[in-house]
């Protein structure tokens, strides 16, 4: 058994997608390694099993898993630490003062009338011993109620708790002792309750010998689910694992982890940590100091994050975020797409299957024009998106419902006489109505008695040069790529390897280098079409367990009405995307407000504009919150002896007596404020609300991102 099901879609061919994006001299597989990468090299593999055995409770959305410690839902009252040790103190003296009083007298004997009455008259003799025992045991029981009495007083108990060696335990944890084998993950439990007893000791002794890492255990546990589900057979899984071991169902590049990772990962549970919860008072107590974590679960709801240039989108969000991806797809969970400007940082060129370098002729791959589909109008409809998609609202004569009915009155004739769709120079020909290409497509059609596709080209020939025909528009977009840098990208003859979104049935890695330094309006064209090409693509999956996410290091010019509906539909698919902005500016301001809205997780970083703090005020809501007000009434002394008292007072203090009332009140307040996400959010922070597939969902939490 080579995969777990997820590649092996339909129409499977001798060169599949994806392929390996470095030279070809390049081994598919690589050699076997000794160690688990990332582990210290402990020939018994102790520390991948201390990290698989690691507690992962179930937390809010969010929250970094591995390890963590659930708090309270509420905050307790805390006192500070120096009242606390006074207050102990002054407890303790107050007991030792009740005590020296009882003992000494000062207070009568009352306090040993109950002593009177146990003792019987028989034992009152001199020297009883029975009698030494009950009196002792009697001050004993004294000092201990006394004691007990200022130690509530006092909070003894909270100073145990807080500094105590429950505290110091929990600062320095110790090993835990290894789970019951049942119980215990290294054992893989599931495979023998199933059956698969020889596959698990053998997955278990690969773990014991440190060959195997995170990406294997996450990789089988994934094939494992495909056996469940009934996608291939146990024997195909079985006999994979026992012939291979921890590289057993490989992923088709042969890769088994990603080199030079610079995030932190937990695929047990698919997070990616970006940073810490800031102790800050905004913060919900039981979010305070935790890990910062994303993973599918919460790209499902899709991700906007809005901070200027140098606010670390790309180095903390994006990269990251491209990482774990990449890592979900090596274990068969996931396909990503990651489109940026090249030289953006997004990843070595060896973390991806497929690197498509648009405009760099030493590019292996291609990008497809046309999505990959046979359809003529649904490839009408995405080229449309992208080529006039951000021109809909300001030039009503070209929307892209005008401009997918154009497209489909070429594209379908095109392709019934060539049996492909037109290049990029030939569908500028056509769209600017030269005579010679129209006229040879006529030609085509008529030859082969194609009557209902010359009735759109008859239908096109009328539109051209009326006042309405967006033909012009489509032309001047499609010039931006016929441009000498593009002369050997986008081509339709079959001479390139062009890449098609359509591959998202299989987990594949692809980064989209793009031209932005010369060519800045066709990257932003052609970062609409990958969007368009991808919500398209990932509703028509049959697979949806495989998680699809396309991350756009800079979405601006990319949002559309369009776009916005496609990234709403996201969800039900199984898919999600990843948008960065400089600032909601670069969104037509009709489509903010649906964008935040079509987004479950949004970030504010630091630097942002008030105009643009206020639509993240306004789409994160007001809260009831409690409001003091404290107000200082001046104390006027009617008697002689208390105008001296405060005359005195005033020149000790230096200021006049007053008496403190304070109001307490419910108030509504927005979240966070324009003014205090513009300049109260610190430097490498970010104010991030969670949402995710399931609906529960996380208040606007201030995150420090360097964390």
């Amino acid at each position: 058994m080579d995969s777990d099901g997820n590649r092996d879609a339909q129409g499977t061919h001798a060169n599949p997608v994806p392929r390996p994006a470095g030279p070809p001299e390049v081994p598919a597989v690589p050699p076997r390694p000794t160690r688990a990468p990332g582990v210290p090299p402990l020939p018994d593999g102790s520390a991948f099993l201390s990290w698989l055995r690691t507690p992962r409770p179930e937390a809010q959305p969010g929250v970094w898993r591995f390890g963590h410690r659930p708090r309270p839902a509420e905050e307790p009252e805390r006192i500070a630490g120096r009242q606390l040790f006074s207050g102990a103190v002054i407890a303790f003296l107050v007991g030792w003062l009740i005590w020296s009083l009882l003992w000494n007298g000062y207070l009568g004997g009352w306090w040993l009338l109950p002593l009177y009455a146990m003792i019987p008259d028989s034992w009152a003799q001199p020297h009883s011993f029975a009698a030494v025992v009950v009196v002792y045991a009697y001050y004993v029981l004294v000092a201990l109620i006394i004691l007990v009495g200022v130690g509530r007083l006092g909070r003894w108990g909270e100073i145990w708790r807080r500094y105590g060696p429950t505290a110091w335990r929990r600062a320095t944890p110790g090993d835990a002792p290894p789970p019951a084998p049942e119980a215990d993950p290294a054992e893989y439990p599931q495979l023998r309750a199933a059956g698969a007893v020889d596959a698990a000791e053998r997955l278990a002794a690969e773990a014991r010998s440190g060959l195997m890492r995170d990406v294997d255990h996450a990789r089988i546990t994934r094939a494992w689910q495909g056996v469940r589900s009934g996608r291939h057979s146990m024997a195909a899984f079985t006999s994979a694992v026992l012939s291979e071991g921890a590289a057993a169902c490989l992923h088709p590049s042969g890769a088994r982890d990603l080199p030079g990772r610079q995030a932190r990962h937990d695929l047990v549970t698919g997070q990616v940590r970006l940073g810490t919860t800031a102790d800050d008072p905004r913060n919900p107590y039981a979010y305070r100091g935790t890990g910062l974590a994303l993973g599918p679960d919460l790209l499902g709801t899709s991700l906007l994050a809005v901070g200027p240039a140098g606010s670390g989108k790309t180095s903390t969000i994006v990269r990251p975020l491209a990482e774990s991806l990449c890592l979900h797809a090596l274990a068969g969970r996931a396909a990503v797409v990651v489109v940026g400007a090249a030289g953006a940082g997004l990843g070595p060129t060896d973390a991806y299957d497929v690197v498509v370098r648009v405009g760099n002729p030493e590019s292996v791959y291609d990008l497809d024009l046309y999505g990959g589909t046979t359809d003529p109008d649904e490839a009408a409809a995405v080229l449309a998106e992208a080529l006039v998609g951000d021109l809909a609202d300001p030039h009503p004569g070209s929307d892209s419902r005008r401009s997918t009915t154009v497209l489909a009155q070429l594209l379908g004739p095109f392709r019934a006489v060539h049996g492909r769709f037109p290049s990029v120079p030939e569908l500028r020909q056509l769209l600017d109505g030269a005579p010679g290409p129209l006229a040879a497509l006529r030609k085509g059609l008529q030859d082969t008695g194609q009557e209902a596709l010359l009735r759109e080209l008859d239908a096109r020939e009328r539109q051209l040069g009326h006042p309405g025909d967006v033909g012009g528009v489509l032309a001047d977009r499609v010039a931006l790529l016929d441009r000498p840098a593009f002369a050997g990208f986008f081509d339709t003859s079959g001479q390139s390897r062009p890449f098609s979104l359509k591959a998202l049935d299989h987990p594949v890695r692809v980064r989209i280098d793009l031209p932005e330094r010369g060519h800045a309006d066709a990257s932003r064209m052609l970062a609409r079409l990958v969007l368009a090409q991808f919500t398209a693509s990932v509703a028509v999956r049959e697979d949806r367990s495989l998680f699809a996410c396309l991350i756009l290091d800079d979405a601006t010019g990319v949002v559309t009405p369009e776009a916005v509906r496609g990234i709403q539909r996201l969800r039900s698919a199984g898919a999600g995307a990843v948008l960065t902005l400089r600032t909601l500016d670069d969104v037509p301001r009709p489509l903010r407000g649906p964008l935040l809205g079509a987004t479950g997780c949004r970030m504010a970083l630091s630097g942002l504009t008030p105009w643009d703090g206020q639509d993240f005020a306004e789409v994160w809501g007001k809260e009831w919150t409690e409001a003091r007000d404290v107000t200082d009434r001046q104390i006027i002394a009617e008697t002689p002896a208390g105008k001296a008292v405060h005359m005195l007072r005033r020149v000790i203090t230096g200021k006049a007596p007053t008496a403190r009332a304070v109001t307490v009140r419910q108030v509504e307040r927005e979240r966070w404020s324009a003014s205090e996400l513009a300049h109260g959010v610190p430097a490498g922070h970010a104010v991030l609300s969670l949402t995710d597939v399931k609906g529960e969902h996380a208040p606007p939490l201030l995150v420090d991102l360097r964390g």
